[in-house]
């Protein structure tokens, strides 16, 4: 039989075989029962094995999850809301997400505890800031890789652009983000974590033209989040001056 797991490439059902028919022979189970507990045990192992792989491949800053979120700092952002999206129904769409808030807010933990949350059933996920993302398409532009990178991308289930607005693009930058952006468009889900409103993306674009191309297909099929409130930084400092004047 281990032979027979190998060649399938079943090693959980190779470990499990024997405890499972043992617990099978106690409780007088049926021969479908336990072939099922069996093949269960296999799927179990796939499903985390794979679950696992995205979140590497995500290559998240740091993992965040859900259960980590302060609800009562994440201020104007509806739980519900949050928890609609972590069922990643909005992927299955190809609907958009933005994030917009003042510095420091959660924005990117939010982001991020999403983006597990897809791992978890098994997307492709990639996590990348803006700046990083244009300076890639522009080497890849320069050394006639573009193709390849936009391929890429154009995998990934949920592409999570963080930091949208921390650091203008040249003309060519925004035209290579706002590209990548519309292919997706309709077809797969990117989120977008911000500083700026709406009004205020054109100084990132560089183009009004571009921006308001880019905010018409962001708004037919996006959920927006918007972050109040001080930074977490600057919460911090508070409650630490606060302790010492105790």
């Amino acid at each position: 039989m281990a032979d027979y797991c190998r060649e399938l490439k079943m090693p959980r059902i190779l470990r499990e075989c024997e405890p499972i028919a043992r617990q099978a022979r106690d409780d007088g189970w049926d021969y479908e029962d336990f072939l099922l507990a069996l093949l269960e045990a296999e799927v179990t192992q796939r499903r985390d094995t794979t679950a696992t792989r995205r979140i590497r491949e995500a290559k998240f800053p740091e993992t965040k999850t859900l259960d980590q979120i302060d609800w009562t700092a994440m201020k104007g952002v509806s739980k519900p809301k949050v928890n609609e999206l972590a069922s990643c129904d909005f992927l299955e769409r190809g609907d958009d997400v933005v994030i917009a808030g003042p510095i420091g807010t959660g924005k990117t933990m939010l982001a991020i505890a999403l983006g597990v949350e897809a791992t978890r059933r098994r997307k492709r996920v990639a996590f990348v800031r803006a700046a990083d993302l244009v300076r890639d398409l522009i080497e890849a532009r320069d050394e006639r890789m573009l193709g390849r990178l936009q391929q890429r991308y154009r995998r990934m289930d949920l592409l999570i652009i963080d930091e949208l607005g921390f650091v203008p693009f040249d003309k060519a930058g925004g035209e290579l983000l706002f590209n990548l952006m519309a292919d997706r468009y309709e077809r797969r889900s990117t989120l977008i974590t911000t500083n700026l409103a709406f009004g205020e993306w054109v100084q990132v674009f560089g183009s009004e033209k571009l921006t308001t191309a880019l905010l018409d297909r962001i708004g037919h099929h996006a959920h927006i989040l918007t972050t109040k409130g001080d930074s977490y930084r600057t919460r911090k400092r508070r409650q630490k001056a606060a302790n010492k004047n105790k």
